[in-house]
């Protein structure tokens, strides 16, 4: 893959602009060795933080900060995503180096965080036809998808300092019915079928399989990857709803996110994830490549798609 495959920002979405004569005043202050005019682009988002791209001079830098309006809890911490990517950043290396956090929302109107940009490439949903990676090209970065969320859950977490990071006991029963007080607090009209998705996972809820460092928005438009080398996973991006829970549940995530060939045509026209290219994997065989890569057994893992699909749907109706 070349140059015009790497992911590149745009202009500052109106409405998302950033103060930049005070954002210019503290970058003197505390990053002095940054020199140079100040220019800003931002990245694509969908329901994460926002994500821009400072120019200084020749230099670059990444800065994350919550949704303007947005309230500063837990998605849109940005202390926690900060520290947490400090901490995974020496042991494993696919996360971008953090450079800075600014607590004083004084400065942009909310805390932010500075860090390393990873250049790449970047799999978003409907990419255009030029820009489609060959079949055998898609099935190796699939399995690369694979190999990844695999080697995420098998951190060791405590040693890396996070064993603080999450509550994981009891964490499936609090995923189910945090899930369904979202959808009730949000819905607009009345959905039974997403009610009685809610009442089969809370009747059919299955053991905790295992503790594991999770990333709760594992898809390929999350992954970084090389220009050079496709196949090779250089980072994996917004980590503000990881935490400590069971990887059965993170995969139900990714499974509800993956969306195939296979698949009725509105859902494919619905998906987020270039999931549907050929050589991708179905769900079934995902399932089985985490299994027998990770050791881990997901039976047949429909609670946890079933789980998934709910939380993308529940996301969609907030």
């Amino acid at each position: 893959m070349s140059e015009p495959w790497i992911d590149r920002p745009a202009p500052v979405r109106p409405g998302e602009e950033l103060n930049l004569e005070a954002l210019e005043a503290y970058l003197l202050r505390h990053l002095p060795e940054f020199q140079g005019e100040l220019r800003v682009e931002q990245f694509p988002s969908g329901y994460s933080n926002l994500t821009y791209l400072l120019r200084i001079g020749e230099q670059a830098l990444v800065l994350r900060r919550p949704p303007f309006g947005a309230r500063i809890a837990t998605a849109h911490d940005m202390g926690r995503e900060f520290r947490l990517l400090s901490a995974l950043h020496p042991v494993w290396g696919r996360v971008p180096r953090p450079l800075h956090f600014c607590e004083n929302p004084e400065v942009l109107g909310a805390p932010f965080y500075l860090m390393e940009r990873m250049e790449g490439v970047i799999l978003r949903g409907n990419l255009p036809p030029e820009r489609r990676p060959e079949p055998e090209d898609m099935r190796r970065i699939a399995e690369s998808f694979v190999d990844t969320l695999v080697e995420l859950h098998a951190l060791d977490y405590r040693a890396a300092g996070l064993g603080e990071l999450g509550r994981p006991a009891g964490y499936v029963e609090r995923q189910i019915r945090g899930w369904t007080q979202r959808y009730l607090a949000a819905k607009t009209e009345e959905l039974p079928e997403l009610e009685k998705a809610a009442a089969w996972l809370e009747e059919h809820r299955p053991p905790e399989s295992d503790v594991a460092l999770i990333h709760n928005d594992f898809k390929y438009d999350n992954l970084v990857l090389d220009p050079e080398d496709p196949t090779r996973v250089l980072a994996v991006l917004d980590w503000e709803m990881a935490t400590l829970g069971d990887p059965l549940m993170d995969l139900g995530t990714t499974l509800g996110y993956w969306v195939t060939a296979d698949d009725p045509e509105w859902l494919q026209r619905l998906s987020l994830n270039p999931s549907t290219l050929p050589g991708n994997p179905s769900r079934s065989e995902l399932v089985e490549a985490y299994a027998r890569r990770s050791g881990r057994d997901p039976g047949d893992a429909v609670f946890y798609y079933v789980y998934g699909i709910f939380k993308v749907a529940v996301i969609a109706q907030q």
